[in-house]
């Protein structure tokens, strides 16, 4: 199926990486569910300078039954289902080595909010989404990762621990649904210029980043946003159970 038959969920959609992925699908001629915690403006923003192609849909992704009304009404609104899920969303995180909590102040709390926000939240639209694509036998899942899960250059635990734990459920449900023609794969990236979580970094290690790459640049939004086309389109038809690193060369597998 190409991208523009395609009806994209973009979760956490209308900021910092999600709102480059919406443009991104958009300008690909895709319909997209532009889902949103915080974000109304934005989101509606969208949905008001492209309505044919833009469902915005408030809900949180950590909530079942509100992802389960967020498809449902997305059904409704464009009249066929979701076939396709990018995972994005990001709960109340801010890269800020200084201000990371270390090993000494960490709590089982924040660990769980932050895999609540990353497994439990890709686990609930996987679940809202899993009827309808087996019946039509399609259907493409992009988790978005971290590279810090393969170089934690700064130890964010409970940010970092969570990413891991959604590559394993990346690989363990590619095993299980892809009977189903259901491909799912994880694009890792390492920190973008910028966004939302980023803006606390300071300019310095941005420049370290860049001159460490090979391409001596860091990875913006819209650069991170692009390489996610490659798993929604045809070209990956074949590829499921992968962890694709985007971060300019910095990270090797």
């Amino acid at each position: 199926m190409q991208i523009s038959e395609q009806i994209v969920l973009v979760t956490g959609g209308a900021r910092g990486l999600g709102l480059a992925i919406s443009q991104a699908l958009i300008a690909e001629g895709a319909q997209v569910v532009v889902n949103y915690f915080s974000s109304q403006t934005a989101a509606q923003q969208l949905a008001l300078d492209f309505p044919q192609q833009v469902f915005a849909y408030q809900a949180d992704v950590t909530d079942k039954s509100q992802v389960e009304q967020l498809f449902t009404a997305a059904k409704a609104h464009f009249g066929a289902s979701i076939t396709s899920v990018v995972n994005n969303a990001l709960i109340d995180f801010q890269f800020n080595g200084d201000a990371r909590p270390k090993i000494a102040e960490l709590t089982a709390q924040t660990l769980q909010q932050q895999f609540n926000g990353a497994v439990v939240a890709a686990l609930n639209t996987t679940q809202a989404a899993l009827e309808d694509m087996q019946n039509v036998h399609f259907g493409r899942i992009v988790n978005i990762g971290t590279n810090l899960v393969q170089n934690p250059v700064v130890p964010y635990h409970d940010y970092t621990a969570a990413k891991a734990a959604l590559l394993a459920f990346t690989r363990t449900a590619a095993h299980e649904l892809g009977e189903y023609g259901i491909n799912v794969n994880m694009l890792s990236g390492g920190l973008l210029q910028s966004t939302d979580a980023s803006k606390a970094t300071p300019d310095a290690v941005f420049d370290l980043i860049a001159a460490s790459t090979p391409l001596r640049t860091v990875t913006t939004p819209d650069e991170f946003a692009a390489a996610i086309m490659i798993f929604l389109s045809p070209y990956s038809r074949a590829v499921t159970g992968q962890n694709l690193i985007v971060d300019g060369g910095l990270v090797k597998g």
